[in-house]
C-alpha cells in the first residue's frame, strides 16, 4: 500500500492587491505537515504554482525550503515531487534540486530533450516509495510546458517518424505518451503509474478572476484522454477550483487557500490518494483550515453597506496579520467622491483589513457596457477585446485574440529570461 497527499497551487509569495499573505501560507504549511504527519503519508505530490511570481521573493522561497527540511526532519522517509507550474521559473524550481535530492525532494522544472531529439524520460520518472523502501509507484512528473519546448525543432526530429504535428496541444500530448511509453517499461508488476501535470483539461472549471490562460485562451486544454486507464492517479494543478474531471482518479486538489475573493465559496482541501498495487483503493478529501476569513458585503445600496459594516466586531486580542480579508461592494445612484472615507468610517475600530471598494453605477440609457470598468476585475484580455471594438466597430477575430494572447505570454515569460529561463 502507498499513501499520497495531492496538493498545488501554493502561490508562495502572493501579493494580495498590495498585501503580503506569508501568516496565511506559513499556517497552510504547518497543518500540512501536521497533516502528512498524522495520516503517515509516503509521498507529497505539489502539482504546481509553487510560487506565485517567477522571481519570487526570499520570504517566499524560505517558506517552500523550511518546509522541506521540517518535512524531512519529521518523515525521513517522506518523498516530495514538486512539478514548476506556469507561475514558476522552471530553472529556479530545479537550481536547488542536488541539494534537495538529499532531503528525499524532487523538483521537476522543465522537460529536457537528448542531442538526438528524443525526450529525456528518465528526468521526469520519480520512484515513489513506502515506509520500508519499496518502490511502490513510479510518479509521471511533467512540468508546466512552454509551447518553444514541446513545438519547432526541439520536437520535429522524434516526431516525424509519427507525424506529429507540431502545434502546441499536440506537441504536450507527443510529451505525455512518450512518457507514459518509458514509465511502462520501467515499472515492475504491482507497481502503480501515477502522472503529475500542470495543465487546463476539457471540461474543467475555471476561476476566471485569479487565473489567466496558461498560454492562448482556451485553445491550450488538453484532453483527459491523454491519461490511459493504466494510470492510477492524474494529479493535476493550474486550477484553483478541487474538482475530478470526468473520473475520481483524475483530480484538481484545488488551491489550499482563496486566491481572489471570487474563490471564498470553494472547497480548499489537499486529497489524500490510496494505492493498493497497480490500483487506486481510494481518495479522501481533507478540508484545509482558513487562517485568515474573507468576507464580501455587497453589491447592495450604501445604506445596507454601512449598516452591515457596522456589525462587523473588534477582536483586540486577534494579531493583525489573522484579521479578515474584506471586499465592500456598493450600488450607487450617482458618483459619491467621499465614499471611501465614509467606508472607512463605518470600520473604525473593526478587526478587518479593507482590500477592495467596487462602486457599481448605472448604465446610462442606450449604453452596453458598465460605465466605470474596473480593470482589475476586467483583466488584460476583455480590455484588448473592448478597445479593439471601440476602434474597429467590431470584436476581433479568433486570429487575433489569438496572437494577442501569444504576444502576452511573449512578456510575461520575459521575467523567466531574466532570471535564466530562455526558450531552447
Amino acid at each position: 500500500m502507498l499513501k499520497l497527499i495531492h496538493t498545488a497551487d501554493w502561490h508562495l509569495g502572493q501579493s494580495f492587491h498590495g498585501q503580503e499573505r506569508h501568516a496565511e501560507q506559513r499556517a497552510f504549511l504547518t497543518w500540512l505537515l501536521d497533516t502528512l504527519v498524522k495520516r503517515r503519508a509516503d509521498a507529497l505530490l505539489v502539482a504546481g504554482d509553487i510560487f506565485d511570481v517567477v522571481n519570487p521573493s526570499l520570504r517566499a522561497q524560505e517558506l517552500l525550503y523550511d518546509f522541506i527540511v521540517s518535512a524531512h526532519e519529521r518523515l525521513p522517509r517522506l518523498d516530495i515531487v514538486l512539478i514548476a507550474g506556469n507561475h514558476d521559473s522552471g530553472n529556479r524550481i530545479e537550481l536547488p534540486a542536488p541539494l534537495m535530492r538529499r532531503l528525499r525532494t524532487h523538483a521537476l522544472g522543465r522537460v529536457r530533450w537528448r542531442d538526438d531529439g528524443t525526450l529525456n524520460t528518465e528526468h521526469l520518472l520519480v520512484p515513489l516509495t513506502d515506509e520500508h523502501g519499496e518502490t511502490r509507484a513510479w510518479c509521471l512528473a511533467l512540468p508546466f510546458l512552454r509551447p518553444a519546448e514541446v513545438t519547432g525543432s526541439a520536437l520535429a526530429s522524434e516526431a516525424s517518424t509519427e507525424a506529429a504535428s507540431s502545434d502546441y496541444v499536440s506537441g504536450i500530448g507527443h510529451v505525455h505518451t512518450r512518457l507514459i511509453k518509458a514509465a511502462r517499461v520501467r515499472r515492475e508488476p504491482g507497481q502503480a503509474l501515477v502522472a503529475m501535470s500542470h495543465a487546463h483539461l476539457h471540461g474543467a472549471a475555471v476561476s476566471e478572476a485569479s487565473e489567466r490562460p496558461i498560454v492562448i485562451g482556451g485553445e491550450e486544454s488538453i484532453s483527459a484522454a491523454l491519461f490511459p486507464p493504466e494510470i492510477a492517479y492524474v494529479a493535476l494543478g493550474h486550477l484553483h477550483r478541487a474538482q475530478q474531471v470526468g473520473e475520481a482518479r483524475i483530480r484538481y486538489s484545488g488551491s489550499p487557500l482563496p486566491l481572489d475573493f471570487s474563490e471564498v465559496a470553494y472547497p480548499h482541501q489537499v486529497v489524500e490518494v490510496t494505492l493498493v498495487g497497480e490500483a487506486l483503493a481510494a481518495t479522501e478529501t481533507l478540508p484545509v483550515p482558513r487562517p485568515v476569513a474573507m468576507h464580501r458585503i455587497g453589491p447592495a445600496p450604501l445604506d445596507d453597506v454601512l449598516a452591515e459594516l457596522e456589525t462587523l466586531k473588534d477582536d483586540p486580542a486577534m494579531p493583525r496579520d489573522h484579521w479578515p480579508w474584506l471586499e465592500v461592494r456598493v450600488e450607487l445612484d450617482a458618483p459619491i467622491p467621499d465614499l471611501r472615507a465614509r467606508v472607512e468610517a463605518a470600520l473604525k475600530g473593526k478587526a478587518v483589513r479593507l482590500l477592495r471598494l467596487e462602486r457599481r453605477l448605472p448604465r446610462v440609457e442606450g449604453e452596453t457596457a458598465p460605465a466605470r470598468v474596473d480593470l482589475e476585475t476586467l483583466g488584460p484580455r476583455k480590455l484588448f477585446e473592448r478597445t479593439w471594438e471601440t476602434r474597429w466597430g467590431q470584436p476581433p477575430e479568433d486570429d487575433v485574440l489569438a496572437d494577442f494572447d501569444r504576444l502576452r505570454q511573449d512578456v510575461l515569460d520575459t521575467e523567466d529570461d531574466a532570471t535564466g529561463e530562455g526558450r531552447p
